[in-house]
C-alpha cells in the first residue's frame, strides 16, 4: 500500500477527533493526515461533507470546537491533501452501496492508486472494491 493515495471517509475524521484514545486507529489516521505522514486526497464534495458533519450541533457539543476551529482544522488538512475532482463519464463508474456515498466511489474511480479508508461496513464489504476500501486499522497496521 505504500504507493497508494488515501481517501479518508468523514466517519474516520470524526471518530479521530472524538476518540479519547490517541493510539486508536482513527486518531492515528487523523494525526497522520495533519502531519502529512501519508498521501491523501480530497475532493470539493468530500471536504464539504467534512465541514457539514463537523458543524452539526450534536457533534459540535461532543468535539467542543468552535466554527473557526473547525475551519482551521479543515485548512490544515487541505494544506497536506491532494485535491482531485472526479472526471469522466458517470456511466463508467460503479454504484456505491449507499447512494449518499457515491461521491466517494466517483473519487475512487478518478485514479487506480486511490484507496478509501472508512469505518462504514457497507463500503468495506462491497465485493467490487476489494483492496480499494480498507479499515483504519489496516492502514495503521500496514505502516
Amino acid at each position: 500500500m505504500s504507493r497508494s493515495i488515501f481517501i479518508v471517509d468523514t466517519n474516520v475524521v470524526v471518530a479521530g477527533l472524538l476518540t479519547a484514545d490517541p493510539a486508536s486507529p482513527v486518531a492515528r489516521v487523523l494525526d497522520g493526515m495533519l502531519a502529512a505522514a501519508f498521501p491523501f486526497t480530497v475532493s470539493e464534495a468530500l471536504l464539504g461533507e467534512y465541514r457539514t458533519v463537523l458543524l452539526r450541533p450534536a457533534l459540535r457539543k461532543l468535539h467542543a470546537l468552535s466554527v473557526a476551529e473547525v475551519e482551521q482544522l479543515l485548512v490544515e488538512l487541505i494544506q497536506h491533501a491532494i485535491v482531485l475532482q472526479p472526471g469522466g463519464s458517470s456511466t463508467a463508474r460503479s454504484s456505491a452501496p449507499d447512494a449518499g456515498d457515491q461521491f466517494l466511489w466517483d473519487l475512487l474511480a478518478a485514479r487506480p492508486d486511490l484507496v478509501l479508508i472508512t469505518g462504514d461496513k457497507r463500503l468495506l464489504q462491497d465485493p467490487g472494491m476489494h483492496g480499494r476500501v480498507i479499515a483504519p486499522r489496516t492502514l495503521v497496521d500496514g505502516s
